[in-house]
């Protein structure tokens, strides 16, 4: 299968790591990914903070980048989520009938890293080996928008010499929320401080989650506090080897 790769600016600038385990992952299960260089953002941000003609310019944007791909991966759940839930009202409201069309014949060939791995390829045992202490955090989006639910958690408990780690209260945010974070400090520094406690308490070594975004707001805290637990995508877990583990 060819697999076309939307990496998201926000991994593209702060985490190319993860764009690369993606790769590793679907390469060793012998597909084909291409990056399509044209791609810029799906819009998230303008659409979350009012900027309408913005987002519906970058959405136009990505339907021409990706018209004719056969199935696009996405690694962030909240990426997909924009694309999944707001596309369709921002296509709506445009009262463009052809980007309707547009919209209503991509987004079934849009999927999240791991949705795409277990409901599409049908596929649990990436061959990976990871021998540490692991908790599992799931985003917003992930839980609510895309109700991805226990599908990143099947494919790390199939992870050989990975330890999955059970996170108390999983489902809370962790207060990152994009511009949440910055417009609410105060709320979101609290809900962070819960979430890390209960990261702490599980005595893992790596707390990982299928958005960079939170992970880049739970590693702050954990950095802040003097806690040393490792961050990392589920992407470069599934991707680590024996001969190679992202350690």
């Amino acid at each position: 299968m060819l697999i076309s790769f939307f990496i998201t600016c926000y991994n593209d600038t702060l985490f190319p790591d993860t764009g690369k385990a993606v790769v590793t992952v679907f390469e060793r299960l012998g597909h084909t990914v291409e990056f399509r260089s044209a791609q810029t953002c799906c819009g998230q941000m303008h659409y979350n903070t009012g900027y309408q003609q913005y987002a519906l310019d970058l959405m136009r944007h990505f339907v021409g980048v990706f018209s004719n791909a056969e199935v696009i991966c996405v690694p962030s759940a909240s990426c997909v989520a924009m694309i999944r839930d707001h596309y369709p009202k921002l296509a709506a409201q445009s009262g463009d009938a052809e980007l309707i069309r547009d919209i209503q014949t991509l987004l079934p060939r849009v999927f999240e890293f791991s949705e795409l791995l277990t409901d599409h390829l049908g596929v649990l045992d990436v061959g990976a080996y990871f021998p540490h202490r692991v908790t599992y955090h799931p985003s917003c989006h992930s839980l609510r928008s895309l109700k991805l639910g226990d599908k990143p958690l099947r494919l790390l408990q199939h992870v050989r010499g990975l330890e999955l780690l059970e996170l108390d209260c999983a489902a809370e945010c962790c207060g990152f929320g994009g511009t949440f974070a910055v417009k609410n400090a105060d709320v979101s520094t609290a809900m962070l401080t819960e979430k890390t406690a209960c990261i702490q308490k599980t005595g893992a070594e790596i707390c990982v989650a299928a958005d960079n975004s939170c992970l880049l707001h739970i590693g702050g805290g954990l950095s802040r506090q003097g806690i040393n637990i490792k961050r990392m995508h589920l992407a470069e877990i599934l991707a680590a080897t024996k001969s190679g583990s992202a350690e």
